[in-house]
């Protein structure tokens, strides 16, 4: 299961009206990275055969069947400094991430790093 703060839920419903075409948030995982593997996230207007669908904190989420095993327990936050905003993950599988955060591996699958 994932968990979407009520700050990150905020900022994508916001997003979300913003976008006509964005009736789901896709969360999933792909290879590359420094790291291995690294997070995407995007709107999406369907969800395919391969997907779990979930509504977390009043948001329509979405995540390929392949990549749900690496993000369950994710939290999905957004965080405001004075450099301005973003969202981070904080993921309970990954034993190694990059400096940035946007990159990892688990235990079970170290990806297809590339460099950086």
């Amino acid at each position: 299961m994932i968990t979407i703060t009520e700050t990150a839920a905020a900022q994508i419903k916001q997003m979300m009206e913003d976008n006509e075409d964005a009736n789901y948030m896709r969360v999933g995982v792909q290879g590359g990275g420094c790291t291995g593997l690294s997070y995407g996230m995007g709107f999406d207007s369907e969800v395919h055969d391969d997907d779990s669908q979930v509504t977390i904190n009043g948001i329509d989420l979405v995540i390929d069947n392949e990549s749900a095993p690496m993000l369950d327990g994710v939290t999905i936050d957004y965080k405001q400094n004075m450099m301005g905003g973003g969202f981070t993950l904080d993921n309970p599988n990954a034993i190694a991430n990059c400096g940035c955060g946007a990159s990892f591996r688990t235990a079970t699958n170290a990806g297809k790093p590339e460099d950086c």
